[in-house]
């Protein structure tokens, strides 16, 4: 479920240093780019506030988009938005989200929206940046 309209994956042993920002952070355009960039956060933004289903899977045949990510814990998040690290808080699944168990390292995280249907997938890759111009969408 999200009200932010945008779906977050990420490591939080990576964002740990955005603890104390501000809790919306990642709505200013530059600084998620930044961050996306970086492969800190993937923000997949899906066009709408509203509950989707989520589907992890090996990988996908036709993703509509892959972002590199970088792993330290070997665990991600997975959520709204809102729920990425800042303002104080660190995500938890009280509220939605789930933690999903990923290989240290880099993977490229695939993903794929098939209406309110999301389908990802943690691929291992040696690339953990990515070098977007604009927003992710899916």
């Amino acid at each position: 479920m999200t009200g932010t309209a945008t779906l977050c994956v990420f490591d939080p042993a990576l964002v740990r240093h955005k603890l104390e920002d501000d809790c919306d952070w990642w709505s200013i355009p530059s600084a998620e780019l930044a961050a996306v960039n970086g492969g800190q956060v993937a923000f997949f933004n899906v066009g709408g506030d509203g509950a989707y289903d989520l589907v992890v899977h090996d990988e996908l045949a036709e993703p509509h988009v892959s972002v590199h990510l970088a792993i330290a814990s070997g665990r991600v998040f997975i959520g709204a938005g809102a729920d990425v690290t800042g303002g104080g808080l660190e995500p938890d699944t009280a509220y939605g989200g789930i933690f999903v168990d990923v290989p240290v390292g880099a993977c490229r995280v695939q993903a794929h929206r098939d209406g309110a249907r999301i389908s990802l997938a943690f691929v291992p890759d040696a690339r953990s940046s990515n070098t977007f111009g604009d927003l992710v969408r899916i």
